[in-house]
């Protein structure tokens, strides 16, 4: 794979042309072609939330592997992954080259709610898909307001409704403080435990702080909300912040009840930099098949993306669940090109994006993908997890949102 830096496109290599039936007359949009269909994102590969790069590198992996394969329907994909540094004004610069002098079909898998958010209204505009964007925030589900934008993960509402449910369940006399992402992706991961809580939010939520992805430290927050006497932690936010807040948790001796979200929980990426052993008894929600988790090591879906990292992202990390997301969130792509046939109009996206009912591979069991004209949150139900100092292991049944 190329190193992917700021202002760099990653395009992938086509395949050699394999035989195929010529295509009959299609619809196409912007950056389509008899031969290839062109789709854009942006990732930051630089910046604050530079550990989600390596969603986008194995995302482009999926593509050269479906490419590799014949493509889909007799059209290549051709990906361009964009650098925005999670700089709302430096997604809009890219997603308007994507737009305006790339031409490309459809966005795809453009990650983070503020990023998304500075894009979104222009490209409704324009009528570009923006498909499964990469972010839980609840506001990307609005059909009604924002039609040609669709998230793909559980919203962070979903997630945070399933640890308030928990705690309210197990533990309701719990003291619960939260930390969170000063962003609307913080915002409705505290919404969402807010209303898990119910009625007892009033007397359970003790306190909450807020840190900025700037700020060099938690330490002060996280010394606000301990004063409070939590004895329920949840921090929400992206794996640099989550594994500073654990880490500083563990060492000032302080034991709480603990959560943090999905979206920071990678193992490579937030337990091993946090210290493993500071980390144990930590639980998050899960949805996909966990790489660290021993009991997939027999299952069919989790050895063939084994087998796709080992060929096609040789140098990505096996332990970190964002490659096993940006598998996944492709495979749901290429699905909606498949069933948009040689309707490749923006319209034809729009409609297959939102007339979808499958189970992918890396999805944990009893969890699938289901989404309709009225329903743009293709991912609603989730497995809670607990750290065990080497790996996520789920515990309960699955809970819809």
């Amino acid at each position: 794979m190329p190193t992917m830096s700021r202002r760099q496109a990653l395009a992938l290599p086509l395949a050699a042309t394999l035989a195929r039936p010529a295509i009959a007359q299609t619809k196409q949009s912007p950056g389509v072609t008899d031969t290839e269909i062109l789709i854009g994102q942006t990732m930051p590969y630089s910046g604050p939330a530079s550990s989600y790069g390596t969603i986008g590198k194995s995302e482009a992996a999926y593509f050269n592997m479906v490419n590799e394969q014949g493509g889909v329907n007799g059209r290549k994909i051709k990906f361009l992954s964009l650098d925005d540094g999670y700089v709302p004004p430096k997604t809009v610069e890219q997603t308007r080259r994507l737009v305006e002098q790339d031409e490309v079909a459809a966005l795809f898998s453009s990650l983070g709610t503020p990023t998304n958010n500075a894009t979104r209204k222009y490209l409704n505009e324009h009528k570009v898909p923006t498909l499964f964007v990469a972010t839980g925030a609840t506001q990307f589900g609005d059909h009604e307001k924002y039609p040609w934008t669709m998230g793909w993960q559980p919203s962070y509402q979903i997630e945070g409704r399933a640890y308030g449910k928990y705690i309210l369940a197990t533990k309701p006399d719990a003291k619960v403080a939260v930390l969170y992402q000063n962003d609307d992706s913080g915002k409705d991961y505290l919404k969402g435990i807010k209303d898990g809580l119910g009625a007892a939010v009033g007397k359970m939520l003790v306190g909450t702080a807020s840190y900025e992805v700037t700020d060099p430290t938690v330490d002060s927050q996280v010394a606000q909300l301990q004063s409070t006497g939590a004895d329920t932690l949840f921090v929400t936010g992206i794996p640099k912040y989550n594994a500073m807040a654990m880490r500083r948790v563990y060492d000032i001796g302080w034991h709480p009840t603990f959560f943090i979200s999905s979206t920071g929980s990678s193992v490579a990426t937030a337990m091993i930099p946090a210290g493993p052993e500071k980390c144990v008894g930590v639980m998050t929600v899960a949805y996909l098949k966990d790489p660290t988790d021993k009991q997939w090591a027999t299952d069919e879906g989790f050895k063939g993306w084994l087998d796709f990292m080992q060929k096609y992202y040789p140098d990505g990390d096996k332990a970190d669940i964002n490659n096993a997301y940006g598998y996944s969130i492709a495979q749901t792509m290429v699905q909606v090109l498949k069933q948009a046939g040689n309707d490749l109009s923006r319209p034809n996206l729009m409609k297959q994006a939102t007339n979808l009912n499958l189970v992918q591979p890396l999805l944990q069991p009893g969890i699938r993908i289901t989404t309709s004209p009225t329903d743009y949150y293709p991912i609603k139900q989730v497995r809670l997890v607990r750290f065990d100092g080497k790996a996520w292991v789920p515990f309960g049944d699955v809970i819809s949102g």
